[in-house]
């Protein structure tokens, strides 16, 4: 089944057209990853599939919904943002039992859930009970990271998931993500780090311009930008998103 469906998604600011005509299509249970520059249009592509934001033309539905239905979109979703909303007096604690009853977990879970995934992302109880305002950006990261996936979602949006955290913390995060895959979750993610979506990543798509112009699993998107010489989803990624315009004419010429 689908998770996420889009059919010539965009988004238009003025003159400006930050997302131009995306389709795509997302199974469940996988891992999408969504590369691009900056500018590139990604973060507006999360905003409207999130429901934050309203497209100009086109459509896109998540887990059947529609992304303009933001009542009925919100309880399958969680969402990670590059800057995420944590009130600074509050403890982690309080931040997550005040998302626990947005969310409408039962009470008699919330305290279980809580406990677990702070301990998965190695955070003590001491930690819990301090103020946001005394934490690190990568103690921030791991209670906005646990926000957003408290009640289970069905699809998480994962913007830089693992922003500002440790190299040991960065994995607990990458090995977390996979489990909710397994689980079922659905996860659709940005990130600047290239390795994480090599690691994890089931397909990747690189936005440039607001146009999708590559899709493919990592290693195939490794394959294609093969000379010889050993090559990474970083050579890919530079060689999809190149000022020249042969370049890019070249990998839409393939992915069609």
């Amino acid at each position: 089944m689908r998770a996420i469906e889009t059919s010539a998604l965009t988004k238009r600011y003025g003159e400006t057209t930050a997302v131009d005509s995306l389709d795509l299509t997302v199974p469940e249970g996988t891992v999408y990853g969504f590369l691009g520059p900056n500018g590139s249009g990604k973060t507006t592509t999360m905003r409207m599939l999130t429901g934050l934001t309203t497209p100009t033309s086109g459509t896109a539905t998540v887990t059947g919904v529609s992304v303009t239905n933001r009542k009925a979109l919100r309880p399958h979703i969680g969402y990670l943002p590059e800057e995420p909303p944590l009130y600074e007096q509050a403890t982690a604690y309080e931040q997550l039992e005040y998302i626990a009853g947005l969310r409408d977990i039962p009470q008699q879970e919330v305290q279980n859930r809580i406990d677990s995934l702070l301990d998965r992302v190695g955070l003590s109880p001491d930690d819990a009970a301090t103020r946001i305002a005394d934490y690190s950006k990568g103690m921030r990261q791991k209670v906005a990271y646990v926000q957003a996936v408290l009640h289970s979602p069905d699809i998480a949006f994962l913007d830089e998931p693992t922003s500002g955290l440790d190299p040991r913390a960065a994995r607990t995060i990458r090995e977390h993500i996979r489990e909710l895959t397994d689980e079922g979750t659905t996860v659709f993610l940005t990130t600047h780090i290239l390795p994480v979506v090599e690691e994890i990543a089931d397909t990747v798509g690189i936005l440039y311009e607001g146009r999708l112009v590559a899709e493919d699993t990592p290693e195939q998107l490794t394959r294609r930008a093969e000379t010889g010489d050993a090559r990474t989803l970083e050579d890919a990624f530079l060689e999809v998103t190149s000022t020249d315009p042969a370049a890019g004419a070249s990998v839409e010429a393939e992915d069609d």
